[in-house]
């Protein structure tokens, strides 16, 4: 560790289907980190879970080509060993310890690293990690949960039906007499919309839930919302702030994994969004209101609706955003005069912060 700079292991890749934007997202974090103040420690994970030491570079096949991107896996591997204040690196080949980590940034999107897991074994490494922590991340992944939680607390989300894989019969007719068409399904664990359908009528539909359980467990099935895709970046621990607005206008049904990571022309980001002050100041006090009902910390997206009735209804959270070049989070804190690198170093601070907050907790009676 180089003296005086704080060591960020910056963790990318995972067992997600989620994988291959984790790698674009974590090039553009790697190129945001503050090398006056900052020493980086790159960890490439790979599909089966396995830990790689990228030394001095991230190393990646296809790097430049978002469809073909692919971890490069002959770097030494090596695992976390809690460690008391020193928690530490080591290889696995030859048990050589590789120095003190002081923050760990997972740059991991989806199931095994936006979901708790990475959080948790940070929590029992007692290493800060940036973003949420174990419950808002596990809350935010699973959409049935959060739904439920922002219904209770009489937050608007589209209608929805939860499957579940153990269930002989999905409710088929009543999903229909309920909802109409056209429907949403999505696998309830997962993001960047993998697994997620639009269902027109009784054929796709079955297909399109068929589709969602390789995905996960639960799925669900939303009522479709009419109303125009906003997003908002939320950035903070006790203090929140929000950022612009932004408007997603997509040429397809829906804003699928391909508009949002592979081809940069389905999509055009409007930034800010053409509304009203008065609907801005509604969208950004609501996303807040979800950041901080789930208790969320660090950083989060909240995606929404707003409906020719002037309706906010929610429509997801993402603790772990996209900060892909073409990523709307990175883009509208851009917008909101916080630039990358800026943007980076906060989410650093603001990981030790709410650390040395909890250090401070009692432990014992």
């Amino acid at each position: 560790m180089t003296a005086g700079k704080i060591t960020v292991a910056i963790v990318f890749g995972g067992r997600s289907a989620e994988h291959e934007v984790s790698l674009q997202s974590a090039q553009n974090v790697i190129r945001s980190l503050d090398p006056e103040r900052f020493t980086p420690i790159l960890i490439g994970i790979d599909r089966d879970g396995r830990w790689f030491l990228n030394e001095e570079s991230i190393k990646l096949f296809h790097a430049d080509n978002p469809k073909d991107i692919a971890l490069n896996v002959s770097s030494p591997q090596v695992g976390l060993i809690p460690n008391g204040p020193e928690r530490q690196l080591v290889r696995m080949d030859n048990k050589e310890a590789l120095g003190q980590i002081d923050v760990l940034f997972p740059v991991l999107h989806g199931p095994y690293g936006e979901d708790g897991a990475v959080q948790g074994l940070a929590k029992m490494a007692n290493l800060p990690c940036v973003g949420a922590d174990v419950t808002a991340s596990a809350v935010g992944m699973d959409k049935d949960i959060m739904k439920r939680l922002l219904r209770d607390a009489g937050i608007h989300n589209a209608a929805f039906t939860t499957l579940y894989h153990w269930q002989k019969e999905w409710p088929i007719d009543e999903i229909e007499a309920q909802y109409g068409y056209p429907v949403f399904v999505k696998p309830s664990n997962m993001g960047s919309s993998i697994g997620v359908s639009r269902a027109s009528d009784t054929e796709t539909l079955i297909q399109a839930i068929t589709h969602a359980f390789q995905f996960d467990q639960k799925v669900l099935v939303e009522q479709a919302v009419d109303g125009r895709e906003l997003e908002v970046a939320i950035l903070g621990n006790d203090q929140v702030m929000a950022s612009s607005v932004g408007e997603i206008l997509t040429r397809d049904k829906f804003y699928s994994y391909e508009s949002k990571y592979l081809d940069a022309d389905a999509t055009e980001l409007n930034i800010p969004a053409d509304i009203s002050a008065s609907q801005t100041a509604r969208i950004q006090a609501t996303a807040i209101q979800v950041y901080q009902l789930l208790g969320c910390s660090g950083l989060a997206r909240v995606d929404m609706f707003l409906t020719p009735d002037d309706e906010i209804f929610i429509n997801e959270i993402n603790t772990l955003p996209g900060f892909t070049n073409i990523s709307m989070y990175p883009k509208l804190w851009e917008h909101s005069g916080l630039s990358q690198q800026s943007l980076v170093t906060q989410l650093i601070e603001l990981a030790i912060e709410r650390f040395q907050q909890k250090h401070n907790l009692k432990v014992t009676r």
